[in-house]
């Protein structure tokens, strides 16, 4: 449990930004102690879990036996209606009403946006370096934004809206200490600047001003009918809930997207041979099309190889490194008791870095995924009711930007640093600079 009040809070810390991050910390314990485990970090016990088992059963969702255990600071800055902090049929029924702008067909929308959009931001890349982190941070935040919100990719909305997201998003890993100056009151100030950019979007709409195909219009729009057609209030959001959803879906599909596609641009730099055999399913497809640059919505579909490179890109680089998980009542995992109100950490790196299921697990192999596997094995997106409802926008970025990437240009690392960012999505420290250059 290590030291009183801090626990093993410093040893985590230190770990949590090494090249190994946390996986170096969870370790050493598990040698010592076996798979389950108990620590104190920053002033709560908390457990570590491992494996398929494990998995099951804090993702399935059965029994009420486990939520999800925000931090303070993330219940803070994400608000009392989110996704991420609501259970039981308050949150079945939140991602229900969230789940049709979010399907496959309605992301056919803005198809043609992304592609563009992917286009525009690799125009810039020859010449001078380029750091990867911060080009899809962009790139991921325009398409997101637009997506959710119809804000222009350029001009002083996008602007003011970049800056108060920055700081939105360093609240996470801030001291929830609501004192000016602060990383963390800084955050809330500009959560309540977006708020107020959000008011003034749903006024707008809600008196005909604007119309558009959207996130947010969708909402509105079924929010409008229920009333006309007497619905009850279990189909409609109020503002509050419109608000602390919009931005969950911003924050939670820019983060891990944004390292999903830095980390798998490094991984295929690293290994020569997973990038010729993409090369070469991006160039049938480009070969078999006429004349233009764009990429169809049917030949995004077409991409099986790609799909394992994601997948393996997620599994080794494990973005989201843990699950953590609230007990509201005694449960046994694995032999041992966990009692009401622990934190439970489900360690996702360990699992995807089982040689059972993974062999050679520090290999980039995507071929790995040539064959389905065991159910709670693989975690790339969550499992169970709190899967990723992005699931389908994350993957479209990333096939397109590929696409389009792989297409054009070849690239070699200006640094080899393996530190990470000591943030909860894993993120390259030196932001993955690169050369690039036109094939």
């Amino acid at each position: 449990m290590g030291w009183p009040l801090i626990g093993e809070t410093l040893s985590f810390l230190s770990d949590f930004s090494s090249p190994s991050g946390i996986y170096s910390f969870i370790k050493k314990r598990q040698h010592s102690h076996g798979r389950v485990f108990k620590t104190s970090i920053l002033g709560r016990p908390t457990v570590f879990v491992t494996g398929r088992e494990a998995s099951r059963i804090l993702l399935s969702g059965k029994d009420g036996s486990v939520s999800l255990n925000l931090s303070y600071a993330g219940k803070q800055v994400l608000g009392p209606t989110s996704l991420l902090t609501t259970a039981g049929e308050e949150h079945k029924q939140l991602r229900r009403l969230i789940a049709e702008p979010l399907s496959v067909d309605s992301l056919k929308r803005h198809f043609r946006f992304i592609d563009d959009w992917a286009i525009k931001t690799l125009e810039g890349w020859p010449g001078g370096p380029v750091f990867v982190l911060e080009e899809a941070s962009t790139f991921t935040l325009k398409v997101i934004s637009s997506i959710m919100m119809s804000l222009e990719p350029a001009g002083g909305e996008q602007d003011e809206f970049r800056a108060n997201f920055k700081l939105i998003s360093s609240t996470f890993a801030s001291l929830p200490l609501k004192i000016p100056g602060t990383t963390f009151h800084r955050g809330i100030q500009a959560r309540n600047r977006m708020y107020a950019m959000l008011d003034s979007m749903i006024s707008r709409r809600r008196n005909g001003e604007h119309e558009h195909h959207d996130f947010l219009q969708t909402l509105l729009r079924k929010h409008r009918k229920e009333e006309e057609d007497g619905g009850d209030d279990a189909n409609k959001l109020t503002d509050t809930q419109l608000k602390d959803n919009v931005l969950t879906l911003l924050i939670a599909g820019h983060d891990t997207t944004t390292a999903a596609l830095t980390w798998l641009i490094k991984f295929l730099g690293d290994n020569p041979h997973a990038l010729q055999n993409l090369r070469e399913e991006h160039g049938r497809i480009r070969n078999a099309r006429n004349s233009s640059s764009y990429l169809t919505w049917s030949e995004v579909n077409s991409m099986p190889y790609t799909n394992k490179v994601i997948n393996e890109t997620l599994r080794k680089a494990t973005i989201l490194p843990w699950f953590s998980r609230k007990a509201p009542q005694d449960f046994a995992v694995d032999g041992h008791t966990i009692k009401r109100d622990w934190s439970v950490n489900l360690d996702v790196v360990s699992m995807h870095h089982d040689a059972d299921v993974f062999p050679d697990p520090e290999k980039f192999d995507p071929s790995r995924f040539d064959k389905p596997l065991k159910p709670y094995s693989f975690l790339g997106f969550g499992s169970g009711p709190r899967m990723c409802p992005g699931m389908h926008l994350a993957k479209l970025e990333i096939c397109i930007f590929i696409h389009h990437l792989i297409c054009r240009y070849k690239w070699k690392p200006l640094d080899e640093d393996s530190s990470l960012h000591a943030t909860l999505v894993r993120m390259p420290k030196n932001k993955y600079p690169i050369i690039v250059e036109p094939l």
